[in-house]
This record gives structure tokens, C-alpha cells and sequence, in this order.
């Protein structure tokens, strides 16, 4: 027997509009019901991307922006697996993701934090995932920052995560943290997850098995799209 095709959301998981320890939310959640809107023809189908769209370097982020050496910072792999609510792969997904430097700055014109940008280090990066749903990215693990929520709030250390689906506007945005960060339970940002198996399917987890000795530590990232198992995306507040 197939499994189910439907999964009941549940929307406890998922934090609420209105968290006021997270400042920024008080203006930007909404006062009135969401409301719930047909996907149409153009929001189903294309375009798609190929492999003709993704260079060799582009998983790379400690190669894809160099100019004079390697970036500065504790290098890392981050992998993992895309997969449906029935743990069935999704192969051909885009999957980009963008960071800041390890000394915890962000290439951005608005980032005035007092670390350095890192000339070696741009911070993004894509690939598309294989026939198991299979991504792997190399890059250096993030700093943490400080952040005006109050007076002494700090990001923990994590990478914004991209996945694209079977149409250019199907993109789900969340980030993952890392396994072990004292920060993650002092921040206001996830603290308003209510689910901390939620939180928990955020973290990637330490993978020595896919470590390259005397070069990188890896952390095991599974995305999962749908079901009682997903993975929270930021962008899709109505609930998994």
C-alpha cells in the first residue's frame, strides 16, 4: 500500500506572526486572517533550471569568489538530502544558500557590522541536487553577529537556505544552525518556534563520516518539504 498523499498541517509548530520578543515582528505581522489564494497555471510550471545553468565551482564558496587565496575561517561541508513528506528524493531542485563571512559580516552595502568583508569570501552559492536528492556545499562555517533587537542579542552561527521547486516563483527560503551553538537557545528569532523538534529539524548535524580529514568538518542537513517531518521555511507562515 502507497502511503497517504495528504498531511495534515500542523500549524503549532510553526512560530507565531506577532512575537514581540522579536521586535521587528510587531511591525511586519499582519492584524487581519491570512488569506488562502488558488495557484494558477503560472504558479505550477516553469521555468526550471539545468545543469547548463550551474557552473562547476558554484557549490563552492571557497573557491567561487576567490581572487587572491582561500577565505579566512573554519572550513566546513554542509550536505544533505531533499526529500518529499514520504522520504521520496527530489531530484533537479535548486538549492542555493547565502552567509555571512566567519567573522560574522554579510557582503552587503547595509551590513555595518565592524568585522572585516573578507576579500576571498563572497557568501553564496547553488547547485542542483542528483537523481537521490542528494546537495553538498563547501564553504567556511559563519560567524556569529550582533543584531539591534536589544541590547545585547546575537545571531547564532547559520546559512540562509534556498529551495526551488517545479516553477521559478515554488521557492521556499529557511536557514539551518549548526549542532552544539550555545547562541541557539538565547535567540529571539528562533525562540519563537514553539516546537523544539521543529527548531531541532533546523540544526545540521555533526557528520564525521563525511568529513575530509586534515581539510573540513561536515554537517548533515536534510530538507524535508511536506509532512509531519518538514522543515520550517520562513516564507511559508501559514504553517507546514
Amino acid at each position: 500500500m502507497q502511503p497517504a498523499e495528504f498531511y495534515q498541517r500542523d500549524r503549532r509548530a510553526h512560530p507565531p506572526a506577532l512575537t514581540p520578543d522579536y521586535k521587528t515582528s510587531v511591525a511586519r505581522s499582519p492584524r487581519f486572517a491570512l488569506i488562502s489564494l488558488q495557484g494558477s497555471v503560472s504558479e505550477t510550471t516553469g521555468p526550471v533550471f539545468g545543469h547548463d545553468d550551474i557552473a562547476p565551482i558554484d557549490n563552492d564558496l571557497i573557491k567561487n569568489y576567490a581572487k587572491t587565496g582561500d577565505p579566512v575561517g573554519e572550513r566546513i561541508i554542509v550536505h544533505g538530502r531533499v526529500l518529499d513528506e514520504n522520504a521520496r528524493p527530489v531530484p533537479g531542485t535548486l538549492v542555493e544558500i547565502w552567509q555571512a563571512n566567519a567573522g560574522g559580516r554579510y557582503r552587503h552595502k547595509k551590513d555595518s557590522y565592524l568585522a572585516p568583508i573578507d576579500p576571498n569570501f563572497g557568501g553564496c552559492g547553488r547547485t542542483l541536487t542528483d537523481e537521490t536528492g542528494y546537495y553538498a556545499f563547501r564553504t567556511v562555517k559563519p560567524g556569529a553577529y550582533p543584531w539591534r533587537n536589544w541590547v545585547n542579542n546575537w545571531r547564532p552561527a547559520h546559512i540562509h537556505v534556498s529551495v526551488f521547486g517545479h516553477a521559478f516563483c515554488q521557492r521556499l527560503i529557511t536557514q539551518l544552525y549548526f549542532e552544539g551553538d550555545p547562541l541557539i537557545p538565547l535567540c529571539p528569532i528562533v525562540q519563537t518556534i514553539p516546537d523544539s523538534d521543529a527548531i531541532d529539524r533546523l540544526t545540521a548535524k555533526l557528520d564525521m563520516n563525511a568529513t575530509v580529514p586534515l581539510d573540513a568538518i561536515a554537517y548533515r542537513f536534510d530538507i524535508v518539504l511536506r509532512g509531519r517531518r518538514s522543515t520550517l521555511f520562513e516564507n511559508r507562515l501559514e504553517g507546514n
